[in-house]
């Protein structure tokens, strides 16, 4: 796995955990940094950094885009998975897009259902095709 990859799952991971304990994701970062075991890497925090700052307007494109799918009917990895890929596609304009999008639908193939990475990736290839149009 790449340096930008592993950035991936761990932010992933501070996404979801956020989640699952009711917590901002900013704070269980600053946790995390301040730790240092295991160090966080650079992308990481700016992943996360870049969720928490978009959030709302994230979870507008994702549930204005998942047809009969309410974020809050989602898994919880899936939602998060969402998230962190969409910051980077859309606000993160030196990565390539389809790198992004390959990515984040490994880390949905390995941690969720069997379903999800087909569904990431419709997603995330819709918001590739609207990414000129989106106002962000």
């Amino acid at each position: 796995m790449t340096a930008r990859g592993k950035a991936r799952r761990r932010a992933l991971d501070i996404l979801f955990e956020a989640e699952l304990r009711g917590e901002d994701p900013g704070r269980i970062l600053a946790e995390r940094l301040e730790r240092a075991e295991p160090p966080v890497n650079e992308y990481t925090a700016a992943l996360v950094e870049g969720v928490v700052r978009h959030l709302p307007r994230i979870d507008e494109l994702i549930s204005t885009y998942s047809e009969g799918w309410s974020l809050d009917r989602m898994p919880a990895v899936d939602r998060n998975v969402l998230r962190g890929g969409s910051y980077e596609l859309l606000w993160m304009p030196d990565v390539p897009e389809g790198v992004v999008i390959s990515e984040w639908v490994h880390l949905a193939s390995e941690l969720s259902t069997d379903e999800s990475p087909q569904f990431i990736n419709g997603i995330l290839a819709r918001f590739k095709e609207l990414k000129p149009s989106l106002s962000l």
